[in-house]
């Protein structure tokens, strides 16, 4: 993955083989706060959804302060014994070491998950993409926000948005108060409805197979 600042991005990955990265509620808010540790230091993460099989996020790549890097790769060590070392970060730009970020939260979720199914080997598969919106085109950050909470409802996991627990839909219906998702900076940057009744038109419109594609 490259990042460059001042841009926002669409980054997805699943399951090795299609197979499922989520196997209870537990897990899903265990990846949450790592999302929430490892990178908001460095973006800001304007939505997200986590499926049963794979994950999207939107984020905001800015200016990112390298002091950050020297700050935060000092040797530590979380809940599962993983160690970050300061050898892997030291010499990069912030945008590199956001890269090396999301890989870190891959990995240290992929030996959680191996740990409590008693598996071994990949989780993910071996590249996660990121997508640049704001240089595909003027809707894309706006579509892709929409796409993102669409997941849940076109995969028939639900048939309303806001019942999935799993995405930052429910945070910006005004329905939770989550803290990941940057929500008054999403709106100053992304042209999403103020009012509760277009908000919801907006959200739930068909969008076409043809712009998807466009998205990845």
């Amino acid at each position: 993955m490259k990042f460059e600042e001042n841009n926002i991005y669409h980054i997805y990955n699943r399951g090795n083989n299609r197979q499922p990265i989520f196997f209870d509620d537990e897990n899903y808010l265990f990846f949450l706060k790592k999302l929430k540790k490892e990178l908001t230091p460095y973006c800001k993460v304007l939505a997200y959804c986590l499926m049963p099989n794979h994950f999207h996020l939107m984020i905001w790549v800015g200016e990112i302060d390298t002091r950050l890097t020297a700050q935060r790769s000092s040797n530590s060590s979380d809940v599962f014994g993983v160690e970050t070392r300061p050898t892997a970060l030291s010499g990069r730009t912030g945008t590199e070491v956001l890269s090396r970020k999301i890989g870190t939260v891959l990995s240290s979720y992929t030996q959680a998950i191996n740990k409590q199914q008693k598996r071994t080997g990949s989780l993910f598969q071996q590249k996660t993409k990121a997508k640049c919106l704001t240089q595909s085109g003027e809707n894309y950050p706006a579509i892709c926000f929409h796409y993102i909470h669409q997941n849940p409802l076109r995969a028939k996991l639900v048939t309303k948005m806001e019942d999935w627990e799993y995405s930052s839909f429910k945070d910006y219906a005004a329905l939770r108060k989550g803290t990941l998702p940057e929500i008054a900076f999403c709106k100053e940057i992304i042209e999403i409805p103020i009012s509760s009744e277009e908000f919801f038109q907006e959200s739930y419109a068909i969008i076409s197979e043809d712009v998807m594609n466009q998205l990845y």
